[in-house]
């Protein structure tokens, strides 16, 4: 166990944080229906779709001066404008995915590194989740 100053760090377990290390975090949840066949061991699954539910986690040290980490709405608004192209699609012919297999793990990922160039300066990207049936959850968390 670490030192009473440190505590757990939620984005790298194992590497501590002080505790005079504020962190704040906002999530933002979208959904959308696009489809896909993915390769499984050299095996391409027959086309089908899903509703694709959409978790982005954001956090920050610190507030600004409205007492806000950021908008809610300009999380919301950037998120819409990353999956606009992924929905009602079939993924396998979205740019992203032309060469890449579309499984829930490459669609966070995906989300995960446009929506985290689109963040404002003293905002990083904590995680984004991407559930495509109940219980069948994928997170990409940035380093």
């Amino acid at each position: 166990m670490w030192p009473q100053r440190w505590r757990a760090n939620p984005r790298l377990p194992g590497v501590p944080l002080p505790y005079d290390c504020p962190m704040f975090e906002i999530s933002v949840q979208r959904t959308f229906s696009a489809a896909h066949a993915l390769v499984v061991r050299g095996v391409r699954e027959t086309l089908h779709g899903h509703d694709w539910r959409l978790t982005a986690v954001v956090a920050g040290d610190s507030l600004d001066e409205d007492g806000l980490l950021c908008d809610f709405h300009a999380i919301e608004a950037a998120l819409d404008e990353v999956i606009a192209p992924l929905r009602n699609a079939n993924l396998n012919e979205v740019g992203p995915f032309r060469n890449v297999n579309p499984s829930a793990e490459q669609v966070a990922r995906h989300v995960a590194q446009r929506l985290a160039a689109s963040l404002p300066p003293d905002v990083r990207l904590s995680r984004v989740s991407v559930t495509e049936a109940p219980g069948c959850e994928a997170t990409y968390v940035p380093l």
